[in-house]
């Protein structure tokens, strides 16, 4: 019953229920849905479909499922992304779990904060070049008579349903329903399983939400990220931190190619600030950090035990630890073996089996 308390105490109690469509699970609050982008079944079967059409690439060698598998959370296992094209992306691939409730959805503009806009990146961006979508891929779909069907079912009140809006409207629907919630923690925390959990794990779960590690103050609430927006909430919590992973020049740098969020604000204090990603389903995402240089749960927690990363040669050397400009909240700490094995124990109850087999995610054309 302690451990119990001490879980609601950590604000990771309970919202209100589900729709039939997107069924919330125990403990987590409503989504927050598009007044102007209804979810309907329809919407999130033609989304489904659009999510894993390769005809969604210029060159019909990629779709939005070929960067994020559902094995694998809807990330990649790549260190970092690559497109259509053959050109590598600066960045590692973000996980769909739970996306609807992120309030930022890439690792470091604060602006994106909608999945409708958000699937406009990867479709037109070219900084770089991912699908390299353009006005030839909506004919494809225009000529479909599958597609002509689902557009006319998914948008009965449009007269030329086929179009760009309804493409980012429909894989926004799809990917609202990735909802993730039946992992062992939520079965001990949410669903009364008290056996769900073994005394390790247990162990590395009072060491996660302890004020020693802090790991809770980036990475807690019902969705492990405090970058989360939902029904309830009155505003939105855009969470971007450096965490000490480079420190190229002693005053905080990071690689010309990802500086975080102070690419678009040019504001010093904002050198190697990127989002804090949820960690549900952390076990089967690696390898970790915005750019994927982190290859394991546990290197990840000797990174923070000692404050910062030192890489020691080569040109990304330095001392992460004394970067001047990492959160307060990297302050380090110290864990003995067995205290670092039981957090990445407890790291691991957040995978939801159910989440990465579900067959409402999955690609329905190698269902037909």
């Amino acid at each position: 019953m302690a451990r119990w308390t001490l879980i609601l105490a950590l604000g990771l109690a309970a919202c209100g229920p589900g729709s039939d469509l997107v069924p919330v699970p125990e403990g987590f609050p409503d989504l927050r849905i598009p007044e102007d982008n209804p979810l309907t079944v329809e919407k999130v079967e033609l989304g489904r479909f659009l999510f894993y059409d390769t005809r969604m690439s210029n060159n019909e060698t990629q779709s939005c499922g070929s960067c994020h598998f559902q094995e694998l959370a809807f990330t990649d296992g790549r260190t970092l992304a690559e497109g259509s094209t053959g050109q590598g992306h600066p960045r590692n691939a973000n996980g769909l779990s739970n996306v609807g409730y992120n309030s930022t959805l890439t690792w470091a503009n604060p602006l994106v904060t909608e999945l409708e806009a958000q699937a406009l990146v990867p479709l037109f961006g070219d900084n770089p070049i991912e699908l390299g979508a353009n006005d030839a891929v909506l004919e494809r779909f225009q000529n479909d008579p599958l597609y002509i069907d689902l557009f006319d079912e998914a948008f009965p009140e449009r007269s030329e349903p086929i179009d760009w809006d309804g493409v980012t409207d429909a894989i926004a629907s799809f990917e609202r329903t990735m909802i993730t919630g039946n992992s062992r923690f939520d079965k001990f925390t949410y669903q009364g399983e008290r056996d769900a959990l073994n005394e390790a794990e247990l162990r590395g779960m009072l060491l996660y939400f302890s004020e020693d590690l802090e790991c809770q103050h980036c990475h807690g609430g019902f969705n492990f990220s405090e970058a989360t927006t939902h029904a309830d909430q009155p505003f939105d919590a855009a969470f971007f931190n450096n965490t000490g992973l480079y420190n190229l020049d002693g005053e905080g740098a990071y690689p010309a190619n990802n500086t975080g969020i102070y690419e678009l604000t040019l504001d010093p204090q904002d050198m190697g600030r990127f989002r804090a990603p949820s960690l549900r389903n952390i076990a089967v995402t690696a390898p970790y950090m915005h750019d994927g240089s982190v290859e394991t749960l546990e290197e990840v927690i000797r990174n923070y035990e000692r404050g910062g990363r030192l890489i020691e040669d080569g040109p990304n050397a330095g001392d992460g630890a004394l970067s001047p400009l990492k959160s307060g909240f990297v302050a380090g700490f110290t864990l003995e073996d067995d205290e670092r094995d039981d957090l990445v124990a407890f790291l691991q109850t957040l995978t939801d089996e159910t989440f990465l087999t579900d067959e409402r995610f999955s690609d329905p054309f190698e269902a037909q």
